[in-house]
């Protein structure tokens, strides 16, 4: 099968997907968290395919603005057909959330909520031509941003054996790490995700292949984080998402691993913590006040129903707060 390499998929840029249905996750709990209302500002930071961004363009209505984010062209494009009809006023910035987030509060705006849906959709899944799932006979690529030259073909045919190994040790959580990068390495090289998925197999003890899931989920993950710094974006936006935000401004971020989860716990416990002195000290000392109360105690994860419907939600946990003013009102 003779297939195209990333950089000649940009004559691929209507990127045909595959018929997939859309189903935001948490949608429910989403909105209930954030509790829009007519005429705020909202800004959707992973527009995807506008799951969410519709049922809030639904709650603040006419008088409201709905601001998408997106670094895929094909989001651009649905976003474009969303506007067309969409109950509130419309923006698309096309950027990584963190440049966009960065040009929001440039330009000076204040957000009654942002919302962040990390990780890959269901859409960028199931387009064989960006080489995102295992699943699939095509080119490597993983580039959410389309116009990006470096990809996952890249990463795998170029970078040094122990670059690999610490890419899946740190952003897979693979066990396997170094194996699986010698057999990268020895077999390079490596033009499509089956040959990819290949060595991958090659690089595990034989009883690491089986249960658990798919051998290469963890690798896949890793390389599609690395090629598209997905946490170091992540890092930079959550706190330009809570610079964006009024008083009384709400913020929710859905994960859908560990290493997004955890950066979402620790950001919005930190900004709900107050005082820290040591316990010792009769009388604070730091006088740092909360900023956040948190709408959510432990992350919400979809019911039962949710994943009956939709079983590529399983991974999802929502986190929410609501910024708070110094004197610990809303």
């Amino acid at each position: 099968m003779n297939l195209p390499r990333p950089r000649e998929l940009k004559r691929l840029a209507t990127l045909t997907y595959m018929p997939t249905e859309h189903l935001p996750v948490l949608a429910t709990e989403l909105v209930e968290s954030l509790a829009p209302q007519p005429g705020e500002l909202a800004v959707d930071c992973t527009f995807g395919g506008g799951g969410h961004a519709r049922l809030i363009a639904d709650r603040i209505g006419p008088t409201g603005m709905l601001i998408g984010i997106d670094r895929d062209p094909a989001a651009e494009r649905r976003f474009a057909e969303f506007a067309v009809d969409a109950p509130s006023q419309t923006r698309f910035i096309r950027d990584d959330y963190a440049a966009g987030l960065r040009a929001l509060v440039g330009e000076g705006h204040a957000a009654d909520m942002v919302y962040l849906d990390l990780g890959i959709s269901s859409m960028q899944v199931d387009a064989w031509e960006r080489g995102f799932s295992y699943s699939y006979d095509a080119p490597l690529d993983m580039r959410m941003d389309t116009d990006q030259e470096f990809s996952a073909r890249d990463l795998i045919n170029e970078w040094p054996t122990s670059r690999i190994a610490d890419v899946l040790r740190h952003f897979g959580e693979e066990r396997h790490a170094n194996g699986i990068a010698r057999a990268i390495v020895r077999r390079r090289p490596i033009e499509t995700t089956s040959e990819l998925v290949a060595a991958i197999k090659a690089g595990m003890p034989p009883s690491a292949r089986f249960g658990g899931g798919h051998p290469a989920k963890r690798t896949f993950q890793a390389i599609r984080i690395a090629v598209n710094e997905e946490l170091d974006s992540l890092d930079h936006a959550l706190p330009l998402a809570w610079e964006l935000l009024k008083p009384s401004g709400r913020m929710a971020v859905i994960s859908f691993h560990s290493l997004e989860d955890r950066r979402a716990k620790r950001f919005l416990a930190d900004r709900a913590k107050g005082c820290i002195c040591p316990p010792e000290l009769p009388v604070c000392q730091c006088g740092r006040e909360p900023e956040a109360e948190l709408l959510t105690r432990r992350a919400i994860s979809p019911g039962a129903a949710e994943l009956a419907e939709n079983p590529r939600a399983s991974s999802a946990h929502l986190r929410a707060a609501v910024k708070i003013t110094s004197e610990g009102g809303v």
